[in-house]
């Protein structure tokens, strides 16, 4: 790990999704979800070979976090209102082929729900595992939450397609 004063060559930043538009004028924004998994299992591979699941999953866990708060920042924007937040979201997430999410259950306070997400990006349609794949979508989701609540969120995944079930379910409760 690095420490916090090491200067990063890789640090994220927003400028480093680029200008589409300029830089594909031909190939546009689309990509094949096989390629988009392509990378992300190869990589998941190479860092679970180097450093174990546990870390594997603590990396993607933490990159997912990084890219829900970005997500939130770019398509979200600020929601005061519950109900408009969740449609946003909703609308962005299917918009962008993430996937399609289902606000199961809520508290009052947003301190506990139960999300699901069908047709998930990183998993729908693989072959049956007998565990949860979906790491990186628990820290996308607790990325989102903690950027519209202001508050951390625990965020793990229930039900996911590689454990037999068609949709991918996750617990959220603030930290």
């Amino acid at each position: 790990m690095a420490e916090d004063n090491v200067v990063r060559k890789y640090e994220f930043h927003p400028a480093l999704i680029g200008d589409i538009e300029l830089g594909r004028p031909n190939l546009g924004f689309n990509v094949r979800v096989e390629v988009y998994r392509l990378m992300q299992y190869t990589f998941r591979d190479v860092i679970e070979r180097k450093y174990g699941t546990e870390e594997a999953d603590e990396i993607f866990f933490s990159a997912g976090r990084i890219a829900g708060t970005e997500f939130y920042r770019k398509y979200i924007g600020e929601q005061k209102d519950l109900g408009d937040f969740v449609r946003t979201l909703q609308g962005q997430l299917r918009e962008n082929g993430i996937g399609i999410l289902r606000v199961e259950k809520t508290s009052d306070d947003l301190g506990k729900l139960i999300l699901s997400v069908e047709e998930d990006l990183d998993c729908s349609g693989l072959p049956e595992l007998d565990f949860e794949v979906c790491k990186y979508d628990e820290g996308f989701l607790a990325g989102v939450m903690e950027s519209y609540t202001g508050a951390p969120y625990n965020v793990r995944e229930i039900d996911c397609w590689c454990t037999g079930d068609r949709t991918c379910r996750f617990t959220v409760d603030r930290a």
